[in-house]
């Protein structure tokens, strides 16, 4: 692997986009520690370590993973790559809602360019409604529960709005960042994003794991997440090869077809998508029963509140680890129907064997 990574750096062509991927991260990173104006960034550090561990801090765990620790933070990107990813996958959804949608992925270079055009639109909007709803929480109380400390010192409605739109702009420069890692540098640049948020928080929690568990259980935790790393590039890989084999036929004096070949189909043919849609969804309750409850951080009277608030809030809960689950099994199901469709598939065989 080392050496493999060293030639690759002797290459200009890798190396530049080696370079231009790493520039990106670093700057990505430091966006993402970056406090937006009017928020009082030692309250928000002392917030974070008196609610570590609690309702608030596990409900938001996940998006919080993705934005790379940022959206506690209240940083310029502490709306982060979500906005784009969400919409991506609206609008791949709506593909077989809109005949529109399908025209256009149907079109070629040209739809997929307006198809893009449509997912910034939407991701700008999302980006929008997800830092005012993260706003709107900061300044009730209900972000970070349990702490008394004022997070955003000014709350006039100009302060507050001047944070939603640093935080938009934030969520915007990440979704050009990302494209410009696609276009220039290695990989996804989305994913190259998600991945860079994710490893700086590794450092942190092991720390934090030693620190209280012990050198015993640290050990046990850095082998099983190799073990599940492991596991999931083996699956993430694998795919089910069914073999295809072309009739031959006369054109003419020449003879065309009668190649073998076969159709790769993924074990994992949805990827990551239905797991961030199902934590999308799943914490929606309870960021509109904070809202509507201004903060308050008890349950409320209604059958509702109280269920929210006793199983939405904890992915300890047995009701929150069978609902997530539940949810991230039917998104697979549903994404994988619509992404890849056999008619779809066949039709560009024929296609292919009237060409060949």
């Amino acid at each position: 692997m080392l050496s493999a990574f060293i030639s690759s750096l002797r290459t200009a062509d890798l190396r530049r986009k080696i370079l231009f991927t790493l520039g990106v991260v670093i700057l990505y990173r430091a966006g993402a520690t970056l406090p937006s104006p009017g928020v009082n960034y030692p309250n928000v550090q002392k917030c974070i370590e008196q609610v570590q561990g609690g309702d608030s801090a596990q409900i938001y765990s996940l998006i919080n993973l993705f934005s790379g620790g940022a959206l506690l933070q209240l940083s310029v990107f502490a709306v982060g790559v979500m906005p784009y990813i969400t919409a991506s996958i609206i609008v791949q959804l709506l593909t077989v809602v809109i005949p529109r949608f399908e025209q256009l992925r149907k079109e070629g270079q040209s739809g997929q360019a307006k198809m893009t055009q449509y997912t910034r639109y939407l991701a700008i909007a999302l980006a929008i409604l997800q830092a005012t709803s993260i706003v709107a929480l900061a300044a009730n109380g209900g972000l970070l529960q349990g702490c008394t400390l004022d997070i955003i010192a000014n709350q006039s409605i100009f302060s507050l709005v001047v944070i939603v739109l640093v935080m938009t702009a934030g969520a915007a420069l990440v979704m050009w960042m990302g494209e410009l890692v696609t276009e220039r540098g290695i990989g996804n640049g989305m994913s190259m994003l998600i991945f860079a948020g994710i490893a700086a928080r590794i450092p942190g929690e092991g720390k934090s794991i030693l620190d209280s568990r012990g050198g015993v259980v640290f050990t046990t935790v850095l082998v099983a997440a190799l073990i599940i790393v492991v596991g999931v590039v083996f699956v993430e890989q694998g795919q089910r090869r069914i073999p295809v084999q072309y009739a031959k036929r006369m054109v003419g004096r020449r003879m065309y077809g009668g190649t073998s070949t076969y159709l790769p189909l993924k074990v994992n043919q949805a990827g990551v998508i239905p797991v961030i849609f199902a934590s999308s969804l799943i914490y929606i309750p309870h960021l509109i029963t904070q809202l509507i409850r201004s903060g308050n951080s008890s349950p409320g009277n209604t059958w509702w509140d109280r269920f929210v608030g006793n199983n939405l809030t904890n992915p300890a809960d047995p009701v929150y680890i069978a609902i997530y689950f539940g949810l991230i099994i039917f998104f697979t199901y549903f994404y994988v129907s619509i992404t890849f469709n056999p008619d779809e598939r066949a039709d560009e065989m024929k296609k292919f064997f009237s060409c060949s």
